[in-house]
């Protein structure tokens, strides 16, 4: 296997791979290309298509049985083949954490809602509902006493 990089401020970025057949490192190749190749958007999987999907769009990312998934404004589940803590770190300010796996959207948070227990679910613009952890909701409410 050969590798080349050619570093040219003038020409216009492109990443060409030529290989025998697909395998996982290309998937890994493919991936972290579409996903560094805009910064406000991530790389997201249905069972048939491929997306990348804005930041915007996103209403909340979880992670559930060790798959992470985005949740979209029409409350489309894609899936995201990095971990929580991955996407955590190149989401804008505007996505806070709302329970040990689960990253909310502030703006398309519609309100939270308490339930008879005392637990506190966000609900989304989408209808989408997530638990809110109790660490969590006081870090949250810090955050619009401080606005």
């Amino acid at each position: 296997m050969k590798f080349k990089l050619i570093i040219d401020e003038t020409s216009e970025e492109e990443i060409i791979a030529t290989v025998h057949s697909r395998n996982a490192l290309t998937d890994q190749i493919e991936t972290l290309v579409m996903q560094y190749s805009k910064a406000d958007r991530i790389l997201a999987y249905t069972e048939d298509e491929m997306k990348m999907l804005p930041f915007s769009e996103i209403e909340c990312v979880a992670s559930e049985e060790g798959k992470t998934f985005a949740i979209d404004s029409s409350g489309k589940r894609f899936r995201i083949k990095m971990r929580l803590y991955e996407i955590e770190e190149i989401l804008p300010s505007c996505f806070i954490r709302i329970n040990k796996s689960a990253i909310a959207n502030e703006k398309l948070l519609e309100r939270f809602s308490v339930g008879f227990s005392g637990a506190v679910d966000a609900v989304f613009k989408s209808g989408y509902r997530e638990y809110v952890s109790r660490r969590c909701f006081a870090e949250i409410k810090r955050r619009y006493y401080e606005k």
